[in-house]
Parts: structure tokens; C-alpha cells; sequence
């Protein structure tokens, strides 16, 4: 079989061998091993970005590189013009290769491909939609559209499209599909907490402002001064660091907020094996990748409601769900604390436990095969 995937992630080659995305390849790797060759359409940079790629690994691989592309200027608008119709035929000659059709969802180069898998409508053909399929969430009209493409059962024939999150009023072809960070092999049993001990919260993320790492430490400064003792290990890094470091000094929170920066997987693992609570009060989402890590070992998850977090966390039976404002969501968090949290967190575990990346791949060979 060969597949075809039609993917924004940028990719290098080096020594013969492409690299890209560390968690897109890995997953890419997964669908490999039951197709002959992977013949990838996707955006070229020069150069890997160690510790963030990952390589490919398939004997068969066929790149074929198009140019990336926005409308966020007059200028890129106008050059936009002349780069569609490269993508599109370039995409189009791909497809008519394949004996399988992936698009990676959502992106401009994805918009395009689903508009080239309308010519092919007896081809198998599967997307994943890494974003937020919530139909009432604020989208960019690019996103909408790519959307309405693939709900369409007239314009998108013979589909699979895997979405994070159950929702209600979908066609059948509308499917949630869980991606998994940990083996089957990697399971522990739920180990109770002690909710009267300091609190240990873990947040692991990009820091930037949707991810929304400040109202993370303010809400532990909260927590802190209304008496309940509380530690924040902050993994991650990016661009508001500064920021955070300069806040901490500021209001002397060394003693309460630690900055880890980016760690290794086992470093992070270990962490919310210890901690009580795992935290991410994002502005959106598409898998909330930490919330669902830090429930695979028994932490309560804290979340903002987003993309398929209420479905996640069960509507609140498996997690705390907070409103973005600081004071609501301290008051929130304080409520739960005087209920019997340990349900909740051998709730979450169980969970998050069903989805490990033996399922993801057993997942993605039943979709290969139109079994799913």
C-alpha cells in the first residue's frame, strides 16, 4: 500500500534521511509500518532542529516539498496566489499515486488537500484533525472551512476523519480518535495522595500566552495565601520566561513556583507520578496532550473548558474543570479540595490509561484498513 500524507509540518533532509516534528513523526512511524511506501507532501526548512525532530523511519519514503504560505499581509496574500496552484497540482499528482489518502488537519496546506481529495473520490482516505473540532469554539475561517469540507458526506467521499472528542450531532464518518504519549507497559497502579500535605501541581507546556502559564502561577501565590500550602513545577519554556522569572522574583516565589524549563520525558513522568495536581489553563486547544499525561498517573487534573476537555475530564467527574479568571478558579479549586479528591484521581487514571500507544497503534492499523 502506499499513503499519502498531505501535512504543514516543516521537514529537513539529512544524510538521505527526513526528519520533522518529534511527536507528528513518531505518530507518522506508526502508520508506516503497515503501508509499502509513505509518500509525504509537506513545507522544506534547511536545517533539523535537534531536540525537537525527530527522523523518519521507513525504507520507502518519498518527499515531495511545497512552499509554505500565509495571508497575513497584503504582500503574502499576493504571493499566495501564485503558490496555491503549485501546492494543489503537486498534491493532486501525490494522491494519484496513493492507495490511501491522509490529510494532517488543520493548516493552509491541508485547506488545499481537501479540496484536491474531491477529484479522488473512490480512494480510501482518513484525516486527522489535531485541533479543535468544538463547533461553537472561535476558529479562523480557514479552519471552519476545512471543517465543513470534511462534515460534508457529498464533497468528501469514502473518509475517515479522527477528531479529539465525542461530539454530539456528527456524521458517522466523525470519529474520536485518542492520541497516547505512554505504553501499555508504562501503566502504574493508582497510588493515593495525601490532600492535606502541601500541594504539588505540575504544569508542562510551551510558555506562551495560550497556554496561559501566569494565571498558572498566580493561582498557586492564591492558594498559597489563603492558607493552603501549595508548590508549582513549571516545565517548559518559550518566549514568556522572562517574563515568569522576572513575576517570581518580584513577589519572592522561589520557595512556591519552580521554573524547570524543558526536561526530559522521564524527568516530567516522575513529576506527576509525585504531584497532586496537574494544570493547564489554556486559551484552546486541540489534544491537551499534559492533561491527559498527568491522568495517566493518578494526578487530578485543572483545566480550562476547551476543544474536548469537558469530555475528558468527564464534565468534572475525573478533573476540575476553571473558569480563566483568577479569583473564580481559586474558589473553584478550594471547593474540591474539601471533597474526596481520591475518587477523582483513580477516576482519571483509569481514563486516561484506556488510551496508550499500543492502542493508538492497533487505532491506526484498523483505520489503514477500513475497520475502524
Amino acid at each position: 500500500m502506499k499513503l499519502a500524507i498531505i501535512t504543514i509540518v516543516k521537514h529537513s533532509n539529512k544524510d538521505g534521511t527526513y526528519y520533522g516534528y518529534g511527536p507528528y513523526v513518531r505518530e507518522m512511524n506508526l502508520w508506516g509500518k503497515y503501508v509499502d511506501e509513505l509518500l509525504v507532501v509537506g513545507p522544506e526548512q534547511e536545517a533539523m532542529k535537534e531536540g525537537i525532530d525527530s527522523a523518519y523511519d521507513h525504507p520507502h519514503l518519498n518527499f515531495t516539498s511545497v512552499p509554505s504560505f500565509d495571508i497575513l499581509s497584503f504582500g503574502a496574500a499576493i504571493l499566495a496566489i501564485f503558490k496555491i496552484p503549485i501546492i494543489f497540482f503537486k498534491i493532486c499528482k501525490v494522491m494519484r499515486r496513493a492507495d490511501h489518502i491522509h490529510l494532517r488537519c488543520p493548516g493552509n496546506i491541508s485547506l488545499i488537500g481537501c479540496f484536491a481529495q474531491i477529484f479522488f473520490p473512490k480512494k480510501a482516505k482518513s484525516t486527522k484533525y489535531a485541533g479543535n473540532w468544538d463547533p461553537n469554539s472561535n476558529q479562523p475561517w480557514s479552519y471552519r472551512m476545512q471543517q465543513a469540507i470534511l462534515r460534508n458526506r457529498i464533497l468528501t467521499r469514502n473518509m475517515q476523519v479522527l477528531v479529539y472528542g465525542a461530539w454530539p450531532h456528527e456524521p458517522s464518518h466523525v470519529r474520536p480518535f485518542i492520541s497516547a504519549t505512554y505504553y501499555e507497559k508504562e501503566r502504574v497502579s493508582y497510588v493515593p495522595r495525601d490532600y492535606t500535605q502541601p500541594l504539588k501541581f505540575v504544569f508542562a507546556a510551551s510558555l506562551v500566552e495560550g497556554k496561559r502559564p501566569l494565571l498558572t502561577v498566580q493561582i498557586i501565590e492564591a492558594l498559597n495565601a489563603k492558607g493552603y500550602p501549595s508548590v508549582l513545577h513549571l516545565f517548559g519554556d518559550g518566549p514568556l520566561m522572562d517574563e515568569l522569572q522576572n513575576y517570581v522574583k518580584e513577589k519572592q516565589l522561589e520557595g512556591q513556583v519552580l521554573l524547570l524549563g524543558n526536561r526530559e520525558r522521564d524527568e516530567v513522568r516522575d513529576a506527576y507520578m509525585d504531584a497532586h495536581f496537574n494544570i493547564l489553563p489554556s486559551k484552546s486547544e486541540g489534544w491537551p496532550k499534559a492533561v491527559a499525561e498527568g491522568m495517566f498517573f493518578g494526578c487530578v487534573p485543572i483545566a480550562t473548558s476547551v476543544s474536548c476537555v469537558d469530555w475528558m475530564l468527564d464534565y468534572g467527574s475525573r478533573g476540575i474543570v476553571i473558569q480563566p479568571e483568577l479569583d473564580s478558579a481559586v474558589g473553584t479549586i478550594v471547593e474540591h479540595l474539601e471533597t474526596n479528591l481520591t475518587i477523582m484521581a483513580r477516576l482519571a487514571l483509569e481514563w486516561s490509561q484506556l488510551y496508550t500507544f499500543d492502542r493508538l497503534e492497533t487505532d491506526i492499523k484498523k483505520v489503514l484498513d477500513g475497520t475502524f
